[in-house]
C-alpha cells in the first residue's frame, strides 16, 4: 500500500524492515573499509567514501519525498556545486537568480568565471529572458531570502524548449512543500542544514534527480572529490526527518500570525510572506506549493534599530541559518547580502504563536 500522508511518509522513510531486536533507525556505521570477500571482490561497501549504509538509508528517505535518486553532501553548498561542476563546461552558460543565496553568485563570478563559464543574473520573479544558449537554469524559489516565487513549470518549459537543464534550491520548502521534479525540473539541490533536518545540529546537503545521465554525472564528481556526510550527520539527519511534517506545520501557523502582526504595524515595512493574501508571490505559492515555509522578512529601517529589537527580545535568537526548532532573526548586510541596512529574514520556530507575538510586538514597541 502507498500511503500519501506527510506525517506517515516522513516518520517511515528509509526505514529497514523490521527485525525483532533491531531499533527502528539502527545506528550509524563509521566504518571507512569494509571487510571483501576475497574471491568476488567490493560489494554493495567497499569503501567508505562512495559507500556508506548509513549515509545510503538517508538518501533512500529523501529520495521517497523529493521522488527521485538522491546523492546527500557535506553541506548545501557542496552539494550545488557539485552539480554545477558536473554539469558545465568551459564555454557555457548557466542562468542563476539574482536574489538568490549569495554564496552561488560569489562562486560564479569566481571559480565559474575562472573556468570559463558566462554567468546570467535574472530575478526570481522575472521577467526571463530567452533562454537560447543557455546550458543550465537554476532557480530558488521561494528566493532566500527575499521570499519571491516563481512559476517552475512555466520557466522548465521556456528552458527545455530551448535546450536548457533546469535546476531548483528547494532549501527552504523542503519536498514537503514543494516537489520540483513534479513541475520539471531536471535536478534538485538543497541544503538539508536547514529545516529539512531543523535541529540546528547537522550540516548536509543534497541533489535529487530522475535523469540517469546527469545522476552518473553528480554520483562520479561526489566518489572524486569526496565531499560526502559523515556517518553520524547522516544517522542524525534521517533521525530527524519523522518530525519534518510536524515541524514544517507549526512553523508555517507561526509565520502566518507573525506576518500578520508585522503587516500591520506602521514601523515594519516591505514584509515578505508568500501566505499573505496580499503579498506579490500569493498566487504562484498557493497554486505552486504544498505548504508556505515558515519564514518572513521584512525591515526595520536601520541596523541599529534591529539590533534594539534583538537586545529587546527573549525568545528571538541572532542566527544565521534557518529553519530550526527555535526563532531566529538575520540581518542579512551583515555578511555582504544585498540587501538594505534595516533587513530581516525572520525564521519561525515552533513555539507557541501567542508567546512570540507578546514577545516580538514588546520587543519592536521597545525598539
Amino acid at each position: 500500500m502507498t500511503y500519501e500522508g506527510d506525517g506517515t511518509r516522513v516518520v517511515h522513510a528509509g526505514l529497514p524492515d523490521p527485525v525483532p531486536g533491531d531499533p527502528f533507525l539502527p545506528g550509524p556505521v563509521f566504518a571507512a573499509p569494509y571487510h571483501l570477500d576475497p574471491v568476488e571482490g567490493p560489494g554493495v561497501n567497499g569503501y567508505g567514501r562512495p559507500d556508506n549504509p548509513t549515509r545510503r538509508a538517508l538518501e533512500g528517505a529523501i529520495g521517497s519525498l523529493e521522488g527521485g535518486a538522491v546523492l546527500a553532501f557535506a553541506s548545501g553548498q557542496a552539494a550545488i556545486t557539485a552539480m554545477l561542476l558536473s554539469t558545465l563546461r568551459t564555454g557555457d552558460t548557466v542562468a542563476l537568480p539574482s536574489d538568490g543565496y549569495f554564496t552561488v553568485r560569489a562562486f560564479a563570478q569566481g571559480t565559474l568565471r575562472d573556468l570559463g563559464v558566462k554567468t546570467v543574473l535574472v530575478p526570481t520573479a522575472g521577467p526571463y529572458p530567452s533562454f537560447e544558449g543557455v546550458r543550465l537554469v537554476l532557480l530558488e524559489t521561494p528566493a532566500n531570502p527575499g521570499l519571491d516565487v516563481c512559476d517552475i513549470r512555466a520557466v522548465a518549459a521556456a528552458a527545455h524548449e530551448a535546450g536548457a537543464l533546469v535546476a531548483v534550491d528547494n532549501t527552504t520548502p523542503t519536498p514537503l512543500g514543494q516537489r520540483p521534479l513534479e513541475l520539471g525540473a531536471d535536478l534538485v539541490v538543497a541544503s538539508g542544514t536547514k529545516a529539512l533536518t531543523g535541529h540546528s545540529d547537522v550540516l548536509l546537503g543534497y541533489v535529487a534527480t530522475n535523469n540517469e545521465d546527469l545522476l552518473a554525472k553528480v554520483t562520479t564528481w561526489r566518489a572524486q572529490t569526496g565531499g560526502v556526510p559523515g556517518a553520524f550527520d547522516s544517522w542524525l539527519a534521517h533521525r530527524s526527518l519523522a518530525t519534518l511534517d510536524l515541524r514544517l506545520a507549526r512553523q508555517s501557523e507561526n509565520a502566518a500570525v507573525l506576518a500578520e502582526l508585522l503587516a500591520a504595524r506602521p514601523d515594519v515595512q516591505h514584509v515578505r510572506f508568500p501566505g499573505l493574501a496580499n503579498d506579490p508571490s500569493y498566487a504562484v505559492a498557493s497554486a505552486q506549493m504544498r505548504r508556505i515555509p515558515g519564514i518572513i522578512s521584512f525591515d526595520l529601517g536601520s541596523a541599529e534599530r534591529v539590533a534594539r529589537f534583538l537586545a529587546a527580545s527573549e525568545l528571538v535568537f541572532a542566527a544565521t541559518s534557518f529553519g530550526g526548532l527555535h526563532t531566529t532573526a538575520d540581518r542579512r548586510a551583515q555578511w555582504g547580502d544585498d540587501t538594505t541596512p534595516g533587513f530581516v529574514r525572520l525564521s519561525c520556530g515552533i513555539e507557541d504563536a501567542t508567546d512570540l507575538v507578546a514577545d516580538l510586538t514588546a520587543a519592536l514597541d521597545e525598539a
